[in-house]
């Protein structure tokens, strides 16, 4: 069995006197593809921000690849949830990609060597954008947006892949080709995504969890009627047949 990537241990955190993570237990491990499923305000981008460092949790235990997460970031690619970069800039799409190894280059002037113009060609070759490359970012449709801002989260060659509902701005043709980029990625790297839309999920991930302030995992792909009953807080009807799909049945609040 591949070993733990991430592992969370009884990990609550709190903001502003609010418990929006409670007693968190996740282990993810080496080359799984890796969902954590949940409603809005459920704490799915509080979850990432723990596993990145980026926030402390107020108690338990995080670890990524074994150590403090804060000293693993050289290891992950991040795919923030908002976009933080402006696509008005005046940049093309290999332009853009290289920024994301900045942190890479040493010196106050930093110029970029062949090597990180390789590993931005590497990046533009996963995400089918290579012959986009010259391209201004600005022209891009919002599916090739998303598939430059993973490029440059991979240009950085993680070993782990930190991806924040990146289905978000893109529609249903676009996401599954975007499930079958990150299924061929999981060959080469670990991938976390969470998301709230639990459509196309069961056939591309390897692993599933859901989150609402608690965490309810499944240790398979496949997602129970009791998972997102408790998780969602009331029921929820699956139907699957060719491309997966959910139906929500009418219900009063549960809990």
């Amino acid at each position: 069995m591949n070993g733990p990537v991430i592992e969370l241990e009884s990990v609550s955190c709190l903001l502003s006197g609010r418990t929006v993570l409670d007693a968190v237990d996740l282990k993810v491990r080496e080359g799984d593809l890796y969902a954590v499923i949940g409603p809005n305000g459920g704490g799915k981008t509080t979850l990432l921000k723990v596993i990145l460092g980026l926030l402390p949790a107020s108690s338990g235990t995080v670890r990524v690849f074994g150590t403090d997460p804060r000293k693993a970031r050289s290891r992950i690619g991040y795919v923030p949830q908002y976009r933080t970069f402006d696509f008005r800039y005046p940049l093309t799409v290999e332009e853009m990609v290289l920024s994301g190894r900045l942190g890479l280059v040493p010196g106050l002037v930093r110029r970029f060597s062949e090597k990180d113009r390789k590993a931005a060609r590497k990046a533009l070759e996963r995400t089918a954008i290579l012959h986009l490359s010259r391209r201004p970012i600005c022209d891009l449709s919002g599916g090739e947006q998303q598939r430059a801002i993973i490029a440059r989260a991979l240009v950085g060659e993680p070993d782990l892949l930190i991806l924040d509902e990146p289905m978000v701005y893109v529609d249903m043709p676009t996401e599954l080709q975007l499930f079958d980029m990150l299924k061929a990625l999981k060959d080469e790297m670990t991938v976390l995504l969470v998301t709230h839309d639990i459509g196309a999920i069961s056939t591309n991930v390897t692993r599933v969890a859901c989150l609402n302030g608690k965490i309810f995992t499944h240790d398979t792909s496949e997602i129970s009627e009791e998972m997102l009953t408790a998780a969602y807080h009331c029921p929820v009807d699956l139907i699957a047949h060719g491309i997966p799909h959910r139906v929500f049945r009418d219900h009063g609040r549960v809990g």
